[in-house]
């Protein structure tokens, strides 16, 4: 033999025993990665199944729906661009976009802001605590369709309960809440802090602060720091993580849920200021039946929670911290 190569006839029985062993062993160690892969494909195989059949497959049939021109009482006849030819031709267009990029922007940072500073002060272990979170995240537990119409009847120009308290503490004028074009984006905004979304971001910074470690804040009263310094310097940046993914959550839910607020509050008004692209989606396709321009909508609409999910992603860079 050549190579130093040892013929098989020339090694012991000892040796043979343990390549054999050894393969044997190799062998099952395949079988159960295999069978540990198989295990957790089975485990994801509902939510997979769930995310094709209700997600995937509607996006990818909105898109081709979105070639057409099909009107759901007619046949659809594929007429490639033309949809988003005329809908960027269209001032209602821009206008809902433009609603809607300002009405997504200024509700992340309200928003964010808010459950954030709340969250700081039920970490603080006041007394009534418990029972602060839980009469504040009841309205949260409602569906924001019902929430809505619960608040078009306080804020209701000549019924409302916010009117009536005014006029008992002598303000006489009755401001129209939901259609004075200077006071619907406040009232909007302050609705929604009483939201789902809202409630559910409280939730997650407030289990987010409890996982901060104490012993940055020793550390920090050690060297002198007093509360702005340990707030700048440990707590906002163990938090950014959790910060971030409220803020993709909450932009997500802008975007999304802004038609189960205002259309009820609002309906789109006054002269169009609170128009969305989820209402003039609603208005295009169940109201004037034009499906294919509603999809063309639709798939604009998810181009723009895409993109700014991936905006808030790539800045995160940043200003993010995953080391604690």
């Amino acid at each position: 033999m050549t190579g130093g190569m040892v013929p098989v006839y020339r090694l012991s029985k000892k040796r043979v025993k343990y390549m054999n062993h050894s393969d044997q062993y190799y062998s099952n160690y395949k079988k159960r990665l295999i069978k540990n892969d198989l295990t957790a494909y089975a485990f994801l195989s509902p939510w997979i199944i769930g995310f094709i059949l209700f997600s995937g497959f509607p996006i990818l049939y909105s898109l081709f729906i979105s070639f057409t021109d099909w009107s759901l009482l007619g046949s659809k006849n594929f007429i490639f661009l033309d949809n988003y030819i005329s809908l960027f031709q269209s001032k209602s267009f821009w206008n809902s976009l433009y609603v809607t990029l300002l009405f997504s922007i200024l509700s992340v940072i309200i928003t964010i802001i808010w459950s954030f500073s709340l969250a700081l002060l039920l970490n603080l272990e006041l007394k009534f605590n418990s029972f602060f979170q839980f009469i504040y995240f009841i309205p949260a537990v409602v569906p924001t369709v019902a929430l809505a119409f619960a608040f078009q009847l306080m804020f209701n120009k000549d019924s409302g309960i916010v009117n009536y308290l005014l006029g008992v503490v002598g303000f006489n004028a009755s401001p129209n809440w939901l259609y004075d074009p200077k006071l619907v984006y406040p009232t909007v905004f302050f609705i929604a802090l009483f939201t789902y979304s809202t409630g559910q971001m409280l939730l997650i910074f407030k289990s987010g602060l409890k996982e901060v470690p104490s012993e940055l804040y020793e550390a920090c009263e050690i060297d002198g720091a007093n509360t702005i310094q340990k707030f700048f310097y440990v707590t906002l940046p163990a938090m950014s993580p959790v910060i971030l993914f409220n803020m993709v959550m909450a932009t997500i839910a802008a975007l999304n849920n802004s038609f189960s607020l205002l259309y009820p509050l609002t309906g789109g008004g006054p002269n169009e200021a609170t128009n969305v692209l989820s209402l003039e989606i609603y208005n295009q396709t169940f109201k004037n039946f034009q499906i294919g321009y509603g999809s063309a909508l639709s798939v604009i609409l998810f181009l723009i929670a895409a993109v700014l999910a991936a905006i808030q992603f790539k800045l995160s860079n940043k200003w993010v911290h995953y080391d604690s």
